[in-house]
């Protein structure tokens, strides 16, 4: 199981910079023209809801990438025969 983790880390973090897209795209969508208080606070939060889900993806994108580059590294200079 241990040899899956950046895989498993890159796809979650696909999957949350594309779950925090549909979530822009379904709840804050395009601004309004001329809104309403209630209207423009409602937008804000519907779209730092999904900035927050895009930026945790990201982070977990580039850490699960970052996790994969290290492994390959240590795998290429690893002495033959160690395990």
């Amino acid at each position: 199981m241990r040899r899956f983790w950046p895989a498993l880390l890159i796809a979650t973090g696909l999957l949350l910079l594309v779950a925090g897209f549909i979530y822009d795209v379904m709840f804050a969508g395009i601004p309004y023209q001329d809104p309403t208080p209630e209207m423009a606070a409602n937008y804000n939060r519907q779209a730092g809801i999904a900035a927050t889900i895009r930026w945790w993806g990201i982070g977990t994108l580039v850490f699960g990438v970052l996790l994969s580059i290290i492994r390959t590294i240590i795998r290429r200079f690893r002495p033959p025969g160690v395990s």
